[in-house]
């Protein structure tokens, strides 16, 4: 028999030279499936990984470098959910610090079932000597590493210790990555002596190879079960969620919407896929959503969810659908997610999914007083929208209400707004108009501190769009270290920096649990010890420009929008800084519309407790289990 053809390699290359030759392919059009990696360079990946991508060369496996290991992650995952999941990015990583410090963005990754490939370096399989430098001693437990804190947090998790065993790993953790009901965060955990270690690669191994991406029709009597459920129905609601943006779904949902009738409310990951100027539009769905959604919501004696893991912002913990006899109807890519609050599960793809209902739902349509009571609704939330986003006074300081409608009159519909903690999701859920463009990224699956700056560079580099990051400064804080990046790269982000001196979103939160927003402002200690006193003389701008970044600072609204305008044309990174009133109260905006389950104290002397805990036990009362079974004969 002739021996098969082989090269001989090092595991680090061989990795780089598999990951430049695999797809992705779905509805006929194929992608790198691994397009780029991102890294910071230390001893457990230097000679392995960092060699091999060098040896590889830039046009083989383009290469990005960080500055932290979280934001890269974050960064790569921002490419992947604006390529629609259908192309992803590497990161690699040192050991021991530079390992441990990918967790936080894998399990951001992991719950957004979004596809990110991580390669950290590990401590010797070898085990010349115990310890080496950072390697975790467990006595009784000799083949545990640091790099076991990311096995919770990956969908798929292997440890490379002979390099033979790449191959199998390889294969399944690409498998993992192009599958849209399992992706999620996949780790390769290689040993630096292991990566180095050479072998005769099978040059199958190393041959282009496509992942194909199915589009699964859900099964046939489900279809037609849901079916009359819609028939039967009397305020049926649909829920959209961001899987309707991983399948491309856009113009199929608004397709099924004009054909029904139906009302449509979004959660934060699939408010992208909808245009606001839809008829159907009621906006976002649950805590942070509209009173018009709220509204429908409580009284809908069908749900229709589509793409959608339910989360407790957009369930209001439980309470939102209140109807005694509601049911619903799931269609999901994942079967986890399809069968969610005893739904009748439709498990395949949302555009396939909604092809098939719209097409047995012909000659359907809600009824004429359901259709003119949601569009009343509608029409009065737009009315407060447009009042609490208006400008103010031009030499007054903007509230951060305004400061998001300065920039709506700034940003255009290919544009992306970037997003993911404080009160600024809240905000932009309620009142922020998408063109269903994939213009609006929230992520609010995790809500991650420090997300928007790298995940905007990951958006910008997919796409080529106008970005802005809207960051807070307790965001701001905790990473701006991609800045460095955007100058090294000339990467032309726009970051709109929001000071308000603390953490408001967790402040208001702590004054309604009656915490009374213990320690949330960034202010002296006054006296007694507490935060009351001064604010600190912060200024997060200088910071900003010591970073490289061009800086524009906006002290009043006039200037806030003069200095939009300069940034939505600049060819660098730039960064738009503006202190805002700390108390919105003077926007008129209306508080949440739905409540959001925090355990207040049961016992305590403080009034403001005592007066949310039994608020808290108010609404409670409504919270409740859905188990109706959604089964229709």
């Amino acid at each position: 028999m002739t021996p098969r053809p082989a090269r001989r390699l090092t595991v680090a290359q061989a990795l780089v030279e598999f990951l430049a030759h695999q797809y992705s392919e779905r509805d006929g059009r194929r992608r790198r499936l691994i397009a780029g990696c991102w890294g910071i360079f230390g001893h457990g990946n230097v000679a392995g990984i960092g060699q091999a991508l060098l040896e590889t060369g830039q046009q083989a496996m383009p290469f990005h470098q960080g500055r932290n290991e979280q934001a890269m992650v974050h960064a790569a995952v921002g490419y992947a959910r604006e390529c629609g999941r259908l192309s992803a990015q590497a990161v690699t990583t040192s050991i021991g610090p530079g390992a441990t410090n990918l967790v936080t963005g894998a399990a951001l990754a992991t719950i957004n079932h979004l596809p990110v490939l991580l390669l950290p370096g590990d401590t010797f399989a070898t085990r010349p000597a115990d310890p080496v430098l950072q390697q975790l001693q467990r006595p009784g437990a000799g083949d545990v590493s640091v790099n076991d804190c990311l096995r919770p947090v990956s969908r798929y998790f292997d440890r490379i210790t002979r390099p033979e065993a790449l191959i199998p790993a390889a294969l399944e953790a690409m498998r993992v990555l192009a599958d849209p009901a399992e992706t999620g965060a996949v780790t390769l955990a290689l040993p630096q002596d292991v990566q180095a270690e050479d072998f005769d690669w099978p040059e199958e191994f190393l041959a282009d190879r496509v992942w194909p991406v199915r589009r699964p029709v859900p099964d046939p009597d489900a279809v037609a079960e849901a079916v009359r459920a819609v028939r039967a129905a009397r305020r049926p609601l649909l829920v959209v969620g961001g899987g309707v943006r991983h399948s491309g779904a856009e113009a199929e949902l608004s397709a099924f919407a004009l054909a029904t009738g139906i009302p449509l409310a979004t959660t934060q990951s699939g408010k992208g896929a909808v245009d606001h100027q839809l008829p159907m539009d009621l906006g976002g769905i649950g805590h942070t959503g509209t009173a018009v959604a709220g509204q429908l919501a409580r009284t809908a004696d069908l749900v229709i969810g589509v793409g959608t893991r339910y989360t407790d912002f957009t369930t209001a913990s439980a309470t939102l659908f209140a109807d005694p006899d509601v049911r619903f109807v799931n269609l999901n890519i994942a079967s986890f997610d399809a069968h969610k609050l005893s739904a009748l599960a439709l498990t395949g793809d949302a555009r396939a999914g909604l092809q098939a209902l719209r097409a047995e739902l012909t000659g359907y349509r809600v009824p004429d007083d359901y259709e003119r009571e949601y569009t009343r609704g509608r029409h009065e939330w737009r009315r407060i929208t447009e009042r609490v986003l208006a400008p103010g006074r031009p030499a007054d300081r903007p509230t951060q209400l305004q400061v998001l409608g300065a920039l709506r009159r700034v940003v255009g519909a290919e544009d992306v707004v970037i997003n993911a903690a404080g009160s600024l999701p809240g905000d932009l859920h309620r009142f922020w108009p998408s063109h269903g463009t994939g213009d609006y990224h929230v992520e609010y699956g995790y809500s991650c501190m420090g997300y928007e700056i790298p995940a905007a560079l990951g958006v910008r580099l997919a796409s080529g769009r106008t970005v802005w990051a809207l960051v807070g400064d307790g965001t701001y804080l905790m990473m701006p270290t991609e800045l460095v990046t955007a100058v090294q790269e000339n990467i032309p982000v726009r970051v709109v920096l929001v000071q308000n001196h603390g953490y408001a979103s967790i402040g208001g939160l702590s004054a309604s649990v009656g915490a009374e927003g213990f320690a949330t402002a960034y202010r002296y200690r006054a006296p007694d010890g507490s935060y009351t006193g001064d604010p600190l003389p912060v200024d997060l701008a200088a910071n900003a420009a010591s970073l490289g970044v061009r800086v524009l600072r906006a002290r009043t609204t006039a200037e806030l929008a003069e200095a939009l305008q300069t940034a939505r044309t600049a060819d660098g990174p730039v960064c738009v800084h503006v202190e805002t009133e700390t108390a919105d109260t003077v926007s008129g905006a209306p508080p949440a519309q739905a409540w959001w389950d925090v355990p207040v104290a049961r016992t305590a002397t403080r009034p403001a407790a005592l007066a949310a805990r039994a608020e808290y036990d108010r609404q409670a009362a409504a919270r409740r289990r859905y188990l109706q079974v959604s089964r229709y004969p």
